[in-house]
C-alpha cells in the first residue's frame, strides 16, 4: 500500500512539473528573445559650416556593413569578404584590419572625414571605419573620394554620401603640411647635414596659400589646392638622398628589340633606379630560350620573343649603366590559362603536377584559384616539380650570371582564413603524390583530416616544410655561385603560414635566405608601417629587407609614395622596390628624382658611365 501511494504522488509531482515547464515555456515573458544585433556608429547626415561651399555631392550604394560569410555570400570566396563590384564598409566589430586583396580601394574615416586613401587590407580605426570598394564601386571612390571629403551613411537605404567641399582641400593641404614638418623634424635629428632649404621654401608657399583661401571662400578651392600643390613639393624635397640604398623595380619585360630595352635603362638610370627585377619566368614560360624547359617537353621559349634573346640584353645593358638584375622568378605558379585548351602548357603536358584543393581532390578537371586571377598552381610536395624548378633556376645562373634570384609565388595558392568554416575545403596540396606521401608517414589520408583534428598540425608543418625545403635548396645554390636570393613574402606572418603555408620565419632564422621583398598592397603608410613591422620583429638580422611599394599600382598619390618611403627609412629597410615600371609614370619618376632617388651620376646617353658594383 505504501509503495502504491509513493508511485501515485510520483505521477501528480510529474504532471505539475510538466504542466510548469509548459507554462513557463507559453509564458511570453519568459520566452528567449533573439539578440538585437546593433547598428554601427556611422555618421548620418552632414550638415556645412557657415560658409562651407559643397563643390561635389554623390551617393552610392552599400552592399553591406562588417560582411560575414553568411551575410554576404558574393563576397565568401575573397579575402575580406569583399565580392567584384561590391562596396562595403568595416567597421571595429569587423576586426582589427580588413583583409581584403589589391583589387580594390579603400579610404578610411575617422569620425565624418576620410584621412587617408588606402589600397587594401587597411587597418581600421577604433574611432571610425573604412569605406572598401572593388569595380564600379571602385570606380565612384576614385571619382568622389579624397583626403578631407565628408561622409554621411544612410542604414536605413544603404546609402554612402561623399561631399567634396571648401574645408576638404584645406584640410588636405593642412595635414600634408603637417606631415612635411613631423618628416623633416625626423632628418634634420638624424643626420647634422641635413639641408630642409627648398622645403622651407615650399611649405612657406603653401601656408600663404592655405591664409589666402580661409579669407576668400568663393576661390577657397583655388588657393586650397594652390597650397596642396606647394605642400606636394615639399614632401617630395624632404627625404635625402641614401647612396647606400637599393632603390629598385619590378618589371614584365614586353620590349621585342635592342633598342627599346636601351631606351627604357635609360630612363631608369636617369631616375636613379639601380637594381631592376626582370621577370623572366612567369606564366609557365621563360623569355629567353631554356634548354630545361625544352628538355621536359615544354614550350622553349615564350613565343613574344622568338630569335630573340632579350635577358642577354637586359643584364649586358644594365651592368653597363651600373644597374643590378635580379631574376623575377614565379616558382608555383603557371598562369591562368587552361590546360584543357592549350596544349603546349606545362599543366597539359603533366597534368600529375597540378595542385588540388580538398573540396576538389577528386576532380578530373585540374582547379584554378579563383582570387587569384583564376591561376594554376603546381604541387611544391611534388620531387619531379622541385627538381624541374631547381634546374631551371640552375640554367640561368649558369648561363647569365644574374645579380639575383628573386623567388615569387614561393607558397601555396591561397586559403580562406582559419576563422571560416569552410576554411579546411579551402586548402590546397590535396594531390596524389603528397596523399599518398603524408599517409606513408603519419598512417593516414589528409582528405581525412578537418582544421579540428590533432593532425591537423602534421598536415600544416608537412606542406609548409616542402617550401621551406626549395627555398634551402635555392639558397645553397646562389650563394655557391654567389648570387643573391630574395623572396617575395606576405607580411602578415600568421596569415601567411594559415592561408599559404609560407614559412618565412624560419627561412630567415635558418639563414636560407639573403632578403625579403614583401609588397606592401596599400597606399597608406599606417598600415605600411604597421606590416613592416610584424616582418622586422619576425626576422633575423641578417635578413636584409627591401620594402616593395604597390602605391604606383594602384594609382596612389605622390605623396602616399613619399611617406611610405620615409616610413622604409625610419624602419631602416634596406632599399626599396617600386611595383612595377608600367606603372612608374613621369608625374612618379619626377617626384623620385626631386631628392629620394636623385642620381648622383646620372647616366648619359652616349657615355659609359658603370659604376663599380657593389
Amino acid at each position: 500500500m505504501r509503495a502504491f501511494f509513493r508511485l501515485f504522488l510520483i505521477l501528480i509531482l510529474s504532471v505539475f512539473s510538466i504542466q510548469a515547464f509548459a507554462d513557463a515555456f507559453d509564458d511570453p515573458v519568459e520566452q528567449i528573445e533573439e539578440p538585437v544585433i546593433q547598428r554601427p556608429n556611422l555618421p548620418e547626415t552632414y550638415v556645412p559650416k557657415t560658409n562651407e561651399v559643397i563643390f561635389n555631392q554623390s551617393t552610392f550604394r552599400i552592399d553591406v556593413i562588417d560582411p560575414r560569410a553568411n551575410t554576404n555570400t558574393k563576397g565568401m570566396n575573397y579575402p575580406g569578404l569583399r565580392g567584384a563590384n561590391q562596396l562595403v564598409i568595416y567597421t571595429p566589430a569587423f576586426g582589427f584590419r580588413t583583409n581584403t586583396n589589391e583589387f580594390g580601394t579603400e579610404a578610411v574615416v575617422v569620425g565624418d572625414t576620410v584621412t587617408s586613401l588606402s589600397g587594401a587590407d587597411s587597418l581600421i580605426p577604433a574611432n571610425g571605419f573604412v569605406i572598401s570598394g572593388h569595380g564600379r564601386a571602385k570606380k565612384w571612390m576614385n571619382e568622389n573620394l579624397m583626403v578631407g571629403a565628408k561622409i554621411s551613411v544612410d542604414q536605413d537605404t544603404n546609402t554612402i554620401t561623399s561631399y567634396i567641399t571648401s574645408d576638404t582641400f584645406l584640410y588636405s593641404a593642412r595635414e600634408k603640411i603637417k606631415e612635411v614638418q613631423n618628416m623633416k623634424a625626423y632628418y634634420a635629428q638624424i643626420s647634422a647635414f641635413y639641408n630642409p632649404r627648398k622645403t622651407d621654401q615650399n611649405i612657406e608657399r603653401a601656408n600663404d596659400f592655405i591664409l589666402r583661401a580661409e579669407r576668400n571662400c568663393e576661390n577657397s578651392q583655388k588657393f586650397a589646392s594652390k597650397a596642396i600643390e606647394y605642400a606636394d613639393l615639399a614632401m617630395a624635397e624632404v627625404i635625402p638622398y641614401d647612396p647606400n640604398e637599393l632603390k629598385g623595380v619590378w618589371i614584365r619585360p614586353t620590349y621585342h628589340s635592342i633598342e627599346e630595352i636601351i631606351s627604357v635603362l635609360n630612363r631608369m638610370a636617369e631616375t636613379g633606379i639601380n637594381n631592376v627585377f626582370i621577370e623572366t619566368y612567369y606564366h609557365g614560360q621563360t623569355i629567353f630560350p631554356s634548354s630545361t624547359m625544352e628538355k621536359y617537353g615544354f614550350i622553349k621559349q615564350n613565343s613574344e620573343y622568338t630569335d630573340f634573346d632579350p635577358l642577354r640584353v637586359w643584364i649586358t645593358e644594365a651592368h653597363k649603366r651600373g644597374i643590378k638584375v635580379h631574376i623575377w622568378f614565379e616558382s608555383f605558379y603557371v598562369g591562368n590559362k587552361s590546360p584543357e585548351t592549350n596544349p603546349e602548357y606545362i599543366l597539359a603536358k603533366r597534368p600529375e603536377w597540378a595542385n588540388y584543393q580538398k573540396k576538389n581532390a577528386d576532380s578530373e578537371t585540374i582547379p584554378y584559384s579563383v582570387s587569384e586571377h583564376n591561376g594554376y598552381f603546381i604541387d611544391p610536395a611534388n620531387p619531379e616539380v622541385q627538381n624541374f624548378l631547381y634546374e631551371l633556376i640552375s640554367e640561368i645562373i649558369t648561363k647569365y650570371c644574374p645579380d639575383g634570384i628573386n623567388l615569387d609565388y614561393i607558397r601555396y595558392p591561397q586559403s580562406l582564413a582559419p576563422n571560416y568554416s569552410t576554411y579546411d575545403l579551402s586548402n590546397w596540396g590535396y594531390t596524389k603524390y603528397a596523399r599518398e606521401d603524408f599517409a606513408r608517414i603519419y598512417g593516414v589520408d589528409p582528405i581525412e583530416i578537418d582544421a579540428n583534428d590533432p593532425m591537423w598540425y602534421q598536415w600544416k608543418a608537412y606542406r609548409a616544410e616542402k617550401i621551406t625545403n626549395f627555398v634551402r635548396k635555392i639558397g645553397s645554390l646562389c650563394r655557391t655561385n654567389n648570387v643573391t636570393v630574395t623572396a617575395v613574402i606576405f607580411p602578415n606572418r600568421e596569415l601567411a603560414m594559415d592561408t599559404k603555408l609560407q614559412d618565412w620565419k624560419s627561412w630567415s632564422m635558418n639563414n636560407f635566405i639573403d632578403g625579403f621583398t614583401p609588397l606592401f598592397l596599400t597606399c597608406d603608410d599606417k598600415t605600411a608601417m604597421n606590416l613592416m613591422g610584424n616582418i622586422i620583429r619576425n626576422k633575423s638580422a641578417s635578413t636584409k629587407l627591401y620594402a616593395g611599394l604597390f602605391v604606383t599600382f594602384m594609382n596612389g598619390s605622390n605623396s602616399d609614395l613619399i611617406k611610405q618611403i620615409h616610413a622604409a627609412r625610419r624602419y631602416c629597410c634596406n632599399g626599396l622596390i617600386i611595383f612595377d615600371y608600367a606603372h612608374l609614370n613621369d608625374n612618379y619618376a619626377k617626384t623620385l628624382t626631386e631628392s629620394v632617388f636623385r642620381p648622383l651620376s646620372p647616366y648619359v646617353q652616349g657615355r659609359n658611365l658603370r659604376r663599380g658594383r657593389k
